[in-house]
């Protein structure tokens, strides 16, 4: 657990405090971002559709949408990343031909097996362990956080990502 640094009190204006806290929480979820791009060449909400396909036996791109907490059109352009790797297949119905399935392919179960945990993961165990009281005061303060940054109004998915979409890798990291 990070504690808080007794010199900045000193220092820093409350204001400044809050905005360097903000700065590590932003700072720790871009260097998960890149270690996870660097090693698997994935983002984090690549990661996410995986693991929810590896839970399912295919599932709808609406589907997917919902569990991974997702716009549709978000999902789209993930799984055209995921499909063109050959992660995932995505299969017309034969029924109606309308509909789609997308399942995991063997080697988007090898990506999935390689990958680091996220950091939302280690998040989630150590938040569930709060207190019913904390978890409901740092909900509360976050959600204040968002007003006073007037980003009440941007679209957010309960996964710890960085960059827009369009940012995505499009095939494996190369060596350095």
């Amino acid at each position: 657990m990070i504690a808080a640094d007794d010199s900045l009190e000193s220092t820093h204006p409350a204001s400044e405090m809050a905005l360097i806290s903000l700065r590590r929480i932003l700072k720790a979820v871009e260097a998960q971002s890149r270690s996870l791009a660097r090693d698997t060449s994935l983002t984090p909400s690549q990661l996410v559709v995986l693991k929810e396909l590896a839970q399912r036996d295919g599932a709808q791109p609406g589907e997917l949408a919902r569990a991974a907490g997702l716009k549709q059109a978000t999902i789209s352009i993930l799984l055209d990343k995921l499909q063109a790797r050959g992660l995932v297949l995505r299969n017309r119905g034969d029924a109606d031909r309308r509909t789609v399935r997308v399942q995991i392919t063997p080697e988007g179960r090898l990506v999935l097996k390689a990958a680091p945990d996220l950091l939302q993961a280690e998040f989630g165990t150590r938040f569930a362990q709060l207190p019913d009281w904390e978890q409901a005061y740092v909900n509360a303060a976050l959600t204040r956080l968002v007003s006073l940054l007037d980003a009440a109004d941007i679209d957010a998915s309960p996964v710890l990502d960085v960059g827009p979409v369009t940012d995505l890798p499009a095939g494996p990291a190369e060596p350095r």
